[in-house]
């Protein structure tokens, strides 16, 4: 019986993520391991918007801050259960992000990146001014995420909750990428016209793209901000924005496993540099423009198919 690589992929992340913890990782591991989570499943969503549709968004860390927020203003402010507040902040960034997806996504190349980056910009700088809400540059205090009694506490919890969320992800968007509806994106990519000859809906398919990546970025949002028991607008800031994009382009576009990997390696990357003064941004530069230059599609992508060319 053979197995599928998607399947045996997919049983190969989950035994990664099982076995970490018995590694007895200590509270800064599993801190830094909560952010690759975090980061990793917002990469997915993104990576199905610009690795598999072609659509550039500079601003996706705008629909981070607004699920942050949500959470941080609904229930510090209006006391909201922490799990209605998430709810209800993606679906008031879902509703944004269907409202500003037909005229933005009706441009192309620089116009588009342009209009996103513009988008993420006056999110950003909404939530820096709002002081009476949001508590403006200084941020504010967030609430634990609870659901009745129970409270969400702890690194192994946190863990283990966005590693099945993590898991759930992946599932769903390799489903989705082997899916028509999958097809059609990749479709779009390659030609709009060609796609809209297909026969593809090909306006529908990417605001229905855009508005399920703003969606996962603000579930994802609303949790960091529960996990960090804080929220500043830096979450939504331009910086984060072009991180995102930059561990998409590194892992590999239209790759689910590397959006894993450009998540983990660009996450960590921080740490490893924490030593060297603005030695973080210099090595992302670089790392963007090595990719750029000697793998276009990536990591994972280009590692995948030099491999199997020396199979063969």
């Amino acid at each position: 019986m053979t197995i599928a690589p998607r399947t045996l992929g997919l049983v190969l992340l989950a035994i990664g993520l099982a076995a970490f913890p018995l590694l007895s990782p200590n509270a800064f591991a599993y801190d830094l391991a909560v952010r690759v989570l975090i980061n990793a499943v917002v990469v997915i969503g993104l990576n199905l918007l610009f690795g598999y549709t072609g659509q550039i968004s500079l601003g996706h860390a705008g629909f981070i801050g607004l699920g942050t927020y949500a959470s941080a203003v609904l229930t510090t402010h209006f006391n909201w259960p922490p799990l209605v507040a998430l709810v209800a902040g993606a679906a008031g960034t879902g509703l944004l992000a269907f409202v500003i997806a037909r005229p933005i996504l009706t441009l192309k190349g620089h116009h588009l990146a342009m209009a996103t980056l513009g988008m993420g910009i006056i999110i950003a700088i909404a939530l820096n001014n709002e002081m009476h809400y949001t508590g403006g540059s200084d941020g504010m205090s967030v609430p634990a995420f609870t659901i009745g009694s129970w409270t969400l506490s702890g690194d192994r919890n946190w863990y283990a909750l966005l590693s099945i969320l993590l898991l759930a992800a992946v599932w769903t968007a390799s489903n989705l990428v082997d899916s028509p509806a999958g097809r059609a994106l990749q479709a779009i990519h390659g030609s709009e016209v060609a796609a809209r000859i297909a026969g593809v809906d090909v306006a529908g398919v990417k605001v229905k793209v855009f508005v399920l990546s703003a969606i996962v970025a603000s579930v994802m949002g609303s949790l960091e901000a529960h996990y960090l028991e804080f929220a500043t607008p830096d979450t939504a800031g331009f910086v984060r924005s072009i991180i995102l994009m930059t561990m998409v382009i590194v892992g590999g576009m239209a790759s689910i496993p590397g959006s894993l990997v450009g998540a983990a390696l660009l996450t960590l990357l921080p740490q490893v540099l924490s030593t060297f003064e603005d030695g973080e941004t210099i090595v992302f530069g670089i790392i963007l423009i090595v990719t750029m230059i000697f793998m276009p599609n990536g990591l994972v992508p280009t590692l995948s198919n030099r491999l199997t060319r020396l199979r063969s």
